[in-house]
């Protein structure tokens, strides 16, 4: 029965995502106002978000802001649908690596490279176009869902260009499987720890927020060349990304260094164009819990 219902989601999505790009788009306007006016689909959530996030801003910002990012989500989702038929040519297209050879030297070099993003942007057209860029191996790393058969799916169409899923759980022992090759491997830095792994806390838009630390404790195992990117939306349909290097030494940094650094970068991003971050997620579904022997840094 599982099967029946997967292949009943399946094809008509795939049969959507062959659409062209004008009529997605137009598809996603009706689904914004869906959403946003009729159904209030987390609405709340992201007012909460923003206003505590930026509680000096106005209302009216506030709510332009808000606005701009549903409709922006909706875009995402018609965008996420066309995965499952977009070409290598396409997406090399329509999400542009504007400094690729810093990733490269460091891959040619034999270094494995982390590349830490977050839920912002497009991040889903990330892994067909990082992995559709160089021939090493990628490593995606996601968090497994409730729904195993909407994971089994999203994960495919993620890999349709190669990249290796990997469950969370299973980072470690994958990436030590690679010793001696040089792979480059995704996390989202803005993950949202499971309640009885919150072991640190920093300000993050203006709030005590729990942080995720599998960036930082890999890197350092590894010996991972670290690297912050986001997708920034150019116009409608396409973006572009610029890599930033965090470190090429993490075992010689301090502890939470390379956690602090990447979370004071997306901090900015998100500062800067505040629509394209996910503000419906529950980000700090876990900011008051206080587990034994925490550390902390509020800055």
């Amino acid at each position: 029965m599982k099967k029946v219902l997967s292949s009943l989601i399946k094809y008509p999505l795939y049969l959507l995502s062959l659409l062209p790009f004008p009529v997605l788009y137009l598809i996603a306007d009706i689904v914004y106002v869906i959403i946003y006016y009729i159904v209030g689909y987390r609405k709340n959530v992201a007012r909460d978000n923003l206003k505590n996030s930026f509680p000096e801003m106005s209302e009216r910002r506030r709510r332009e802001i808000e606005k701009k990012y549903f409709h922006f989500l909706a875009d995402m989702m018609l965008e996420c649908v066309k995965m499952l038929s977009i070409s290598k040519k396409s997406i090399q297209r329509r999400f542009h690596l504007n400094n690729p050879e810093l990733v490269k030297g460091y891959l040619d070099q034999g270094r494995p490279v982390v590349i830490v993003t977050a839920h912002y942007g497009n991040w889903e057209w990330g892994s067909l176009s990082l992995s559709a860029s160089y021939d090493y191996p990628l490593v995606i790393i996601f968090k497994p869902q409730s729904n195993k058969e909407a994971e089994a799916l999203m994960n495919k169409v993620r890999s349709r260009f190669n990249a290796i899923m990997v469950a969370m759980r299973q980072t470690l022992r994958t990436l030590v499987s690679f010793k001696g090759r040089s792979y480059w491997t995704v996390f989202l830095g803005d993950q949202t720890p499971v309640r009885h792994e919150v072991n640190y806390f920093t300000t993050f838009l203006n709030q005590k927020t729990p942080v995720f630390l599998g960036t930082e404790k890999i890197a350092k195992i590894t010996n991972a060349v670290v690297i912050y990117s986001v997708p920034l939306l150019v116009r409608r349909g396409y973006y572009e990304v610029n890599f930033e290097l965090i470190t090429e030494q993490p075992q010689q940094t301090a502890e939470f260094e390379i956690t602090e650094a990447h979370t004071r970068l997306l901090e900015n991003s998100i500062n800067n164009r505040p629509e394209y971050w996910l503000w419906s997620h529950k980000r700090w579904k876990n900011a008051n819990y206080n587990p034994h022997h925490q550390q902390e840094i509020l800055q």
